[in-house]
């Protein structure tokens, strides 16, 4: 597992390949899929709680 001063020097590396505005881009797009993948997860938490409610309403009539 890399170190601290490994980690400044992986970091200044890529900062070199990529440049601080393809870098930022990259992290904005990740956060956006992260974002849209924690929405579709409680989606389909909203939807079973819909399927429960629904079951157990038929249930009780």
């Amino acid at each position: 597992m890399p170190g601290g001063p490994e980690l400044i020097i992986i970091l200044i590396v890529v900062l070199l390949i990529f440049g601080v505005g393809r870098i930022s881009r990259i992290a904005g797009e990740m956060g956006s899929g992260i974002r849209a993948f924690r929405e579709g997860l409680q989606g389909d938490d909203d939807e079973k709680e819909a399927e429960e409610d629904s079951e157990e309403k038929s249930e009780e009539a």
